[in-house]
């Protein structure tokens, strides 16, 4: 839902300046409702304050669309975008050649990316909206080779009964692990350390 203001001024456009200052927009952001007109009366005797309504109408897509442009133009890369809206959730996929550096070591630069994508979509003018940044499927084949770790690392807790400590993860990642093993009946998982190099442990699980 995009934010929305009414003001009351001597005029029209003063009460739209007001607006777009509050909503910190420029006015091509913006539609404006005119509620009153306002008028001077006689004398100034019966004067009248005109009132507007003026709401945000910003397109997030391209908001998100042109950061990224900027980003990848200094970093002299052709990226292309599919961009999806699902409710409070926009999905951006990109798509181009050489797009490891994007990913970086666990998906370390991407996860970066994507929350200043996030900073810059949400500047507080309209409803919080998620952007979820992919590369190519990343983040669902990433997520698949972790489902797999995490079976294939729970057998071997149960075979030698010692506890593994996996490498530093995100939390989204970690989030996995625990999900994946939470209905195992033989272990049992928990983070220890600090962010960033919080890490889940798999353990036998007390009886």
């Amino acid at each position: 839902m995009s934010k929305s203001v009414e003001i009351t001024a001597k005029t029209v456009d003063e009460a739209i300046e007001i607006a777009i200052a509050e909503l910190k927009l420029d006015r091509s952001n913006v539609k404006v409702e005119v509620l009153e007109s306002g008028s001077k009366g006689l004398f100034g005797i019966g004067a009248k304050e005109a009132v507007v309504r003026v709401t945000a109408d910003v397109n997030l897509e391209e908001r998100a669309r042109s950061f990224l442009d900027d980003v990848f133009f200094s970093m002299g890369m052709k990226v292309d975008f599919e961009i999806k809206r699902e409710g409070k959730i926009m999905r951006i996929n990109l798509i181009g050649d050489n797009l490891g550096i994007i990913i970086g070591k666990r998906g370390d630069t991407l996860d970066s990316l994507e929350h200043l994508t996030n900073l810059c979509v949400n500047k507080g003018d309209v409803e919080y909206v998620k952007v979820v940044l992919d590369v190519e499927n990343y983040r669902a084949r990433r997520e698949q080779t972790l489902i797999k770790l995490a079976k294939n690392l729970a057998s071997t807790v149960v075979r030698t009964g010692k506890k593994i400590t996996l490498e530093p993860m995100h939390s989204n990642e970690r989030r996995i692990i625990h999900a994946t093993l939470q209905s195992n009946d033989n272990v049992e998982t928990y983070s220890v350390g600090e962010e960033p190099n919080r890490k889940v442990v798999i353990a036998i699980k007390k009886k």
